[in-house]
């Protein structure tokens, strides 16, 4: 029995799903980059004051900021030519950057990232490189697509497909994440992604010199989400224009005003700018679906073993 279910978590995990009821730890071995997850559950909440927050499913969301070491790896397994502008030379040579080193010459491009900086989170990426990320995570990571999956990147507007299994934040599923109480479908809202309706310099990364390690301010949200307020903005699909998208979250450069849920900033898509980067969330399958795939796991097993 447990080699069955040893056999079904590790198919439920290849093919990208969540565990629900606890945090989600996305990894395909040596050469893949991990992307650890939290649940947000309350599906069907109802929307903060603001209008923002109410999401209808549950889903998992990244428990960090997208860092630069997840982000040196996507670019090692996609930018070798660097077609679609994935890095930019601000990462390494901006005071302010990410500390990601692009050498070699293209089509031979590779990349590394200080150790110092690896696990800080990555900037200088424009909205259209947080939703290349996620096609790459959605098309399985090493050699997985970019242009196809959560979005079609040809598309004169680019919108997440309903089939997708990684994306970029929408600003419902960001807002919720960040600062509902949890718990119930009517619990409220903070006004700090800390659990908090006031912040101090000890509880996010805000009007500071540089950024720092995810997660080094240990104020999370009520879901278990860290620096969803400080250290970088992060882009979301929210299109305020056919050329520029939302912010949330403040950053380390502005200050604690930029923090709160009645705050937010937008910037043109293709914009790479020190204080902006991104988080991914991750679908929650159905229980329906969850049993489909049980069920013919079950009876795959069923048939090697009176193979066998």
């Amino acid at each position: 029995m447990t080699k069955r279910i040893f056999a079904v978590t590790a198919t439920l995990a290849l093919l990208g799903f969540g565990i629900a009821g606890r945090a989600d730890v996305f990894n395909l071995g040596s050469g893949y980059t991990n992307l650890e997850t939290v649940e947000v559950g309350d599906a069907g909440n109802t929307a903060d004051t603001t209008g923002y927050g109410s999401v209808s499913y549950n889903y998992n969301i990244g428990k960090y900021e997208v860092t630069s070491k997840q982000y040196c790896d996507f670019l090692n397994a996609k930018a070798k030519t660097d077609t679609y502008g994935l890095y930019s030379s601000y990462m390494w040579s901006n005071k302010y950057g990410c500390k990601i080193q692009q050498s070699g010459t293209s089509g031979n491009f590779s990349y590394s990232v200080t150790d110092d900086y690896a696990n800080r989170p990555v900037n200088y990426v424009s909205y259209y490189d947080a939703c290349r990320f996620a096609n790459w995570l959605n098309n399985g990571q090493g050699n997985g697509d970019t242009e196809t999956g959560a979005y079609t990147m040809t598309s004169e507007t680019i919108t997440r497909s309903a089939d997708y299994k990684w994306a970029v934040t929408s600003e419902d599923e960001w807002y919720k994440a960040a600062y509902y109480k949890g718990g119930e479908t009517d619990a409220g809202y903070w006004l700090y992604p800390t659990q908090s309706d006031s912040v101090d310099t000890y509880r996010a990364n805000y009007y500071n010199s540089t950024t720092t390690d995810v997660g080094l301010y240990a104020c999370p949200s009520a879901y278990g989400t860290f620096d969803q307020g400080g250290n970088v903005m992060e882009w979301n699909e929210e299109l305020v224009s056919n050329t520029s998208h939302k912010l949330r979250g403040g950053s380390f450069k502005l200050d604690r005003e930029y923090l709160k849920s009645s705050q937010s900033l937008s910037s043109f898509s293709t914009d790479e700018m020190p204080t902006i980067g991104f988080r991914v969330v991750q679908a929650v399958p159905e229980p329906s679906s969850i049993i489909a795939l049980l069920g013919g796991i079950g009876s795959l097993l069923a048939s090697k073993r009176r193979k066998s």
